[in-house]
């Protein structure tokens, strides 16, 4: 089978650090670089330049972008030996740029959040159910905490019942976002013309992952959303209680808004959902190598002959992080025909919605199931 030509649709932070590194990470023959696009010329031809180089290419990728008409993305849409796109766009620009790839035959990866907003995510994935997807075509989201081997890894443990029935569940990120921070100052990310800004753009990633670690389905959040640091502009925080279809219920926090760094670094962000016989945690941390992991932490309760509790064990399993490097890989699996039902949209539809549900709660229950049938 010979190689799929790809394009990225986008050179920004992402693209350049994440998207790349999962393409040069694909096994040999499986996919083949042929074009960047960005709405810059300068971008596009550095991240061109990026991938001739971690790629070993003999010469660097086609240069689209918005300045030239002979050389725009319709252009690049246009090749016929391009099967696939990446995209890492802007979120409000992302949408009909994942209409004109599909229109065009090519299979689509972009990027988490599905849309800005759940009413034009629904209306997005209609579209493609109705019109794209009977014709063959993928369409992926890149949320890679879903496909993150760390959680797929603990969502086995939690569902094959190694807690016991899950009871309750806290999910806790707590970011400082400077002004000088990379991210931040991404123009469309310093004045975001989109709910929630950085709550939609990273709250995402934590929702999916515990959409993949419990058991019952998410369906019913009471929150408040706040602004706390007004370069953040609309909302950095986000505190809701969750109740799910098993019965189980838990807190969630997210925020960039930390007046200061320790705020972030001592508040023990991460993932612990607690059962009947015992409980499991997922926090960032590095190996004895300095390599990021996610660490995940099992304490479940012993019992002697007659079934009595008398103590409790621990297991620790650390796992790299790499979920993006294999979403990149299923995307290319699925294109071959073999499909793992990852980076569903629907699923990140759910994620979008509870972030929505969350800004705009002001405390009154929100049915998260009636928000995505709309």
């Amino acid at each position: 089978m010979s190689p799929k030509g790809i394009a990225i649709l986008g050179s920004g932070i992402f693209a350049k650090e994440a998207h790349l590194p999962a393409v040069a990470a694909l096994n040999s023959g499986v996919a083949e670089l042929k074009a960047i696009y960005s709405r810059s010329e300068k971008s596009a031809t550095e991240l061109a330049t990026a991938a001739q180089q971690s790629l070993n290419l003999n010469e660097p990728p086609s240069v689209y972008h918005d300045a030239d008409p002979n050389a725009n993305i319709d252009a690049l849409l246009a090749r016929p030996d391009i099967a696939a796109v990446i995209i890492a766009l802007p979120i409000t620009i992302q949408p009909s740029i994942v209409r004109k790839a599909l229109a065009a035959g090519k299979h689509v990866l972009s990027e988490k959040p599905v849309a800005p907003d759940v009413a034009s995510g629904i209306e997005l994935i209609n579209e493609y159910n109705t019109t794209y997807k009977p014709k063959g075509l993928i369409w992926r989201i890149a949320e890679n905490f879903e496909i993150e081997p760390a959680y797929q890894t603990a969502a086995k443990m939690v569902r094959g019942g190694k807690v016991g029935k899950v009871g309750f569940f806290n999910a806790r990120v707590v970011g400082y976002v400077a002004k000088d921070n990379k991210y931040y100052n991404t123009p469309w990310r310093t004045i975001p013309d989109y709910q929630g800004g950085f709550l939609l753009d990273g709250g995402v990633h934590t929702v999916a992952a515990l959409r993949v670690l419990l058991p019952g389905t998410m369906v019913s959040l009471s929150g408040y959303a706040s602004l706390n640091q007004p370069h953040l502009a609309p909302h950095d925080t986000i505190n809701a209680t969750i109740q799910t279809t098993d019965g189980s219920h838990g807190l969630v926090e997210l925020t960039f808004g930390s007046p200061v760094p320790s705020r972030s670094t001592l508040a023990n962000s991460g993932i612990t959902v607690t059962g009947s016989e015992g409980w499991i945690s997922i926090v960032n941390a590095s190996n004895a190598d300095g390599k990021g992991v996610l660490r995940i932490t099992v304490r479940t309760v012993t019992k002697d002959e007659k079934g009595r509790d008398n103590g409790e064990t621990e297991e620790v399993i650390e796992e790299e992080v790499r979920g993006v490097k294999v979403e990149v890989a299923s995307f290319l699996d699925a294109i071959n025909g073999s499909d793992d039902g990852f980076g569903e949209p629907l699923g990140a539809l759910k994620d979008v919605a509870f972030i929505q549900a969350a800004l705009n709660s002001n405390g009154a229950p929100v049915d998260l199931v009636k928000l995505v049938q709309q």
